[in-house]
C-alpha cells in the first residue's frame, strides 16, 4: 500500500480509512511496509478500522479468506508461514489467499489453495522494467491457473520510483466471488 512512514503517509492514505465492506476491510502487508517499518502500518490500519491479517486467517460466508506475510519479512523472522494461514479451515469451503508477491503461488498450489490474489509487480510499470518483472514473477498481471490454483494479479493504481507508467496502464480490480453449489 505504501513506501514511507506513517507520519510522512498519514494523510495521503487517511481517505482509504472510509472503505467499509460487509464481511470487513482487510490489510495485506508488501515488501514496501517490510522496508518503511511494517508494525507501525499495521497498527496505523487497525486505527483506520481494516483488519490486518499476519499469517492468518479469516472464515467469511461461503470461503475461508487466508492472508501470508510478505517475503520481506522473512529478515525479521516474520516471513510467510502457509500452514499457520490454513490452520484449523473447513476443508470443504474455498480458500482465498492474499499474497503480496506473485511468486507465492507455488506454495499455494503446494497448501492447496482455490484462488491467490496478489499485486506488487505493478504490472511492469515502464518499460524496459517489464522484462525484469517477467524474470522474477510467474504472472506480471491478470489470470493464470497453476495447477488447481488460480492466481489473479493487479497492476495496482500507483507506481514506484518515477510516478509513470509506460505499458502497463494502471487499475483497480474488483472480484466477485461466486459459489458453483449456490
Amino acid at each position: 500500500m505504501v513506501d514511507g512512514d506513517v507520519d510522512d503517509l498519514r494523510d495521503a492514505v487517511e481517505p482509504l480509512a472510509r472503505l467499509r465492506a460487509r464481511h470487513g476491510t482487510y490489510f495485506v502487508t508488501g515488501n514496501h511496509e517490510y522496508i518503511s517499518g511494517a508494525d507501525q502500518w499495521i497498527e496505523h490500519v487497525r486505527r483506520m478500522g481494516w483488519l490486518p491479517l499476519e499469517n492468518a486467517r479469516a472464515q467469511l460466508p461461503g470461503f475461508t479468506l487466508a492472508r501470508v506475510n510478505d517475503f520481506e519479512g522473512d529478515a525479521t523472522g516474520r516471513g510467510p508461514d502457509f500452514a499457520k494461514a490454513l490452520d484449523d479451515r473447513d476443508p470443504a469451503l474455498a480458500t482465498v489467499l492474499l499474497a503480496h508477491q506473485p511468486v507465492a503461488v507455488h506454495e499455494a498450489v503446494r497448501y492447496g489453495f482455490d484462488l491467490q490474489l496478489s499485486g506488487h509487480t505493478h504490472g511492469g510499470q515502464l518499460w524496459p522494467f517489464t522484462y525484469a518483472a517477467e524474470a522474477v514473477n510467474p504472472t506480471v498481471a491478470g489470470l493464470e491457473r497453476y495447477g488447481d490454483t488460480q492466481l489473479y494479479v493487479s497492476r495496482g493504481a500507483g507506481a514506484w520510483g518515477p510516478p509513470t507508467r509506460v505499458g502497463a496502464p494502471s487499475d483497480v480490480t474488483i472480484v466477485q466471488l461466486a459459489s458453483r453449489q449456490a
